[in-house]
């Protein structure tokens, strides 16, 4: 239950409509809040501001509605702006990549703002009374010294949400064609990569690399789908009072269907009740998500990087800038222990999540891009540098011959795929490259 509402709650914010909806439903709470002040005349000394000079309800109604209208066909541009934007974005750069425009709160902030406006002048409009209307009630008919009944601090503050939604116009129009650029698009990815290996990978690494769990009988899926969200510390309580170890056979990402194993019980006997318990934490979709998974984001930087050394596109550089964000997080992965951490438990760590390795995250990155790299001489020799530079922080011997390893296999792939000086080029860069690792 507590993964279904941690799920839910994650993607309740990355929704496009959730911020709409929010902000249409404070606008109704804040115009009736508002309206109700100007109906107890506590904004009358709004009538005796010089500055501000006082609205008929003629006026006061007219504003309202062209703020309305407006705000109405806005919100209605801007979306339409953020369609074709995702819609060139996917096809240019990859379908996946769809959820991270999705989920960009600058648009959906931005819609988000006409919408309330909308809603807010929409729902002021409806108090506005001519002096020839009768009055609701006999509070209504003193709410103000002018004819009918114009609500002037509401219509202030839908003054100053037009003067912000004219602001957010500026921003979002600026923000669109920025989101779109190829450096910003990878950049953000790269950027959140790295900020979630710091989240999954806290500590910092100790030698060696995790070994397998032992054996166990295993406890497999009932339904299909992605493992979008694993909750760790829902697993370690189920398995603390059923007073039996566990080994996962799957991470986040993983694809599973009906009778595939899930866990292995390693230690001890769960019943059938328990076992419900267990498959209630993994919360499974139709996709794969970022959360818990920086897999993800490394199959959207590679997927970005062999989209653009293919032979329709032919843009080594932006593959060169995916090469460039690839190398930072390995080098980070290769700084950390790769074994997940949960808090402390009082009875000892009773989950044992499958582990990721140096080498797994290494070959999903710069050995899937290997095959389009090789045929470029330009990203092969950054390439090299990526790999070069990644492994020269690192303490581990071990982690630096796999860092090693892929760029000998790199040269041997380039050498069945260049000829001539572009290959001399890359065996000179290659030399540099082995001599780096030996010294």
């Amino acid at each position: 239950m507590r993964v279904d509402i941690r799920w839910f709650l994650a993607r309740l914010n990355a929704n496009y409509w959730f911020y709409p909806a929010l902000f249409a439903l404070v606008a109704v709470l804040l115009a009736f809040g508002l309206i109700q002040v100007d109906r107890m005349g506590a904004a009358e000394w709004l009538n005796r501001v010089e500055a501000i000079v006082p609205a008929r309800p003629e006026g006061a109604a007219n504003m309202l509605t062209v703020i309305a209208g407006s705000m109405i066909g806005v919100a209605s541009t801007v979306f339409s702006i953020t369609i074709a934007a995702v819609a060139y974005a996917s096809g240019t750069y990859g379908p996946r990549l769809l959820t991270n425009f999705m989920e960009d709160k600058g648009n959906q902030l931005s819609l988000a703002t006409f919408i309330g406006t909308f809603v807010y002048a929409i729902t002021v409009l409806r108090s506005v009374r001519t002096g020839e209307e009768p009055p609701a009630g006999t509070d209504q008919a003193i709410a103000t010294a002018l004819p009918g009944f114009v609500p002037q601090l509401s219509l202030l503050v839908a003054y100053l949400l037009m003067a912000l939604s004219i602001a957010v116009l500026v921003y979002f129009l600026n923000h669109i064609p920025s989101s779109i650029r190829i450096n910003s698009v990878l950049e953000g990815i790269g950027r959140r990569l790295l900020r979630d290996i710091a989240d999954n990978y806290p500590d910092d690494h100790n030698g060696g690399e995790t070994p397998p769990a032992p054996e166990g009988r295993p406890l497999t899926a009932q339904a299909t789908g992605y493992v979008q969200l694993i909750e760790f510390d829902e697993l370690q309580e189920i398995a603390e009072e059923a007073e039996c170890q566990i080994a996962l056979e799957v991470r986040t990402g993983d694809f599973v269907h009906a009778g595939m194993p899930l866990i292995r019980i390693c230690e001890g006997s769960v019943d059938e009740q328990v076992g419900e318990k267990l498959r209630g934490a993994f919360t499974l979709g139709s996709t794969r998500t970022p959360t818990q998974d920086p897999r993800f984001l490394i199959d959207e930087l590679v997927e970005i990087g062999l989209r653009a050394l293919s032979p329709g596109i032919n843009d080594p550089f932006t593959a060169i800038t995916a090469i460039h964000w690839l190398g930072a997080a390995i080098a980070e992965l290769g700084l950390r222990d790769l074994k997940r951490r949960r808090e402390d438990h009082p009875d000892g760590d009773r989950v044992e999540p499958l582990p990721d390795t140096f080498n797994h995250f290494l070959h999903r990155s710069f050995g899937t891009m290997r095959s389009g790299v090789a045929v470029s001489p330009a990203a092969a020799l950054i390439m090299f540098n990526a790999l070069r530079t990644a492994a020269e922080p690192l303490p581990d011997r071990a982690r630096k011959e796999m860092l090693r390893l892929q760029g000998e296999k790199l040269y041997e792939q380039a050498r069945h795929c260049l000829d001539g000086p572009d290959l001399e080029t890359i065996e000179d860069r290659y030399a540099t490259f082995r001599q780096a690792f030996a010294n």
